[in-house]
């Protein structure tokens, strides 16, 4: 004879991604999968999960312009006890970032497409742990590019994630989410959050007893105006934008010489990092002799007279007397030694990108 309080329970249940365990008589809990910025935002929206007693696990996505610290997401993550899965979205973004079907936002930023293809990956990863929905620590109204209503919709649409969202912060502005249709969670413990001030999330972080959170910034180098710039500059060029490319572009001062790139290292940890890209990539490159100095890097045509100017660039740059012709050396296709005076400061500027 079925017992009908069972019998109840599993129709209560189906298709709402639990259901009861018959072999020990428990429901599953629900389980979500929140994107983890590190933001104070996406910090708030999973400890509301979790305080409704759902699993959670984070997935945190970085791209090759990322500022963040995964120190502290890590941190976090041990702290409530959840695991933070790490994407690393390389080339395919690369391309969104050249070509952006839906445009760019105040500088470089494709923000629209690049939420797209981060829920495109969340979902993958969503079914492969078990996951029921997605959550995120978006608040309506914060972003005026992404973070309108119609956006998130449209985002969400694109994505193929329509209703799968979870948006605790900002739920009770926005419409029920599929999670919340079925019973997943109490809507009611949800907010209504809107608008650019910090101010509800700082009490609210008070309240919750989170204190160790970093401050509200720029996450993205495709936001700052000045980096902005140099990747217009270069897509203008090149037209595509590569892994090595993005490594470049956020190192050194860099100059156009004849469709050629210069780049120099500012200081020592630059020139560093930059070699390792030229072991990397086999790029050509020039220092000076004998004196202290950045390493340059030619990307592009290696013609004799971009290689002269490369040179009295890195002169301009180095410790070298500045009018007296210096030797520099030069490795690329073929090796060879260069001597010329620092180039001048008015020409230099009219090279500079």
């Amino acid at each position: 004879m079925v017992n009908k309080e069972t019998e109840k329970a599993k129709v209560s249940s189906e298709g709402y991604g639990y259901d009861l365990d018959n072999s020990r008589g428990k429901e599953k809990r629900p389980k979500a999968l929140a994107l983890l910025s590190g933001g104070l935002d996406s910090i708030l929206a999973v400890k509301l999960i979790l305080d409704q007693g759902i699993e959670v696990e984070a997935v945190n996505f970085t791209t090759p312009f990322c500022l963040c610290d995964k120190c502290s997401l890590s941190n976090f993550g041990e702290k409530l006890g959840i695991q933070v899965h790490g994407i690393f979205l390389g080339q395919e973004f690369l391309d969104i970032v050249a070509d952006p079907p839906h445009g760019y936002g105040s500088q470089m930023n494709p923000c629209l497409d690049c939420r797209i293809l981060m829920f495109k990956k969340a979902e993958k990863l969503a079914e492969s742990i078990g996951a029921d929905f997605l959550v995120t620590g978006e608040v309506l109204g914060e972003r005026p590019f992404s973070q309108k209503k119609e956006a998130m919709l449209l985002i969400e649409k694109e994505a193929g994630v329509e209703g799968k969202v979870l948006r605790p912060l900002s739920a009770k502005l926005l419409p029920e989410s599929d999670p919340e249709k079925k019973g997943l969670l109490n809507r009611d413990k949800l907010l209504a959050i809107r608008g650019r001030g910090r101010t509800p999330q700082i009490e609210l972080a008070r309240k919750l007893g989170i204190v160790d959170y970093p401050n509200p910034s720029g996450g993205c180098l495709l936001t700052d105006p000045r980096f902005a710039e140099r990747l217009k500059e270069h897509l203008k060029n090149e037209k595509t934008v590569t892994l090595r490319d993005a490594a470049l572009l956020k190192l050194g001062r860099h100059f156009r010489i004849n469709g050629a790139k210069i780049i120099v290292g500012r200081n020592e940890e630059e020139n560093k990092k930059l070699l390792i890209i030229t072991e990397r990539y086999r790029i050509s490159h020039l220092e000076t002799v004998n004196y202290e100095g950045p390493l340059t890097l030619l990307v592009g045509k290696e013609e004799l007279s971009i290689l002269k100017k490369a040179a009295a660039i890195t002169v301009r740059y180095s410790d070298a007397p500045k009018t007296a012709p210096v030797k520099v050396e030069y490795k690329g296709k073929e090796e060879q030694m260069l001597e010329t005076e620092a180039i001048k400061d008015e020409e230099l500027e009219t090279l500079r990108v």
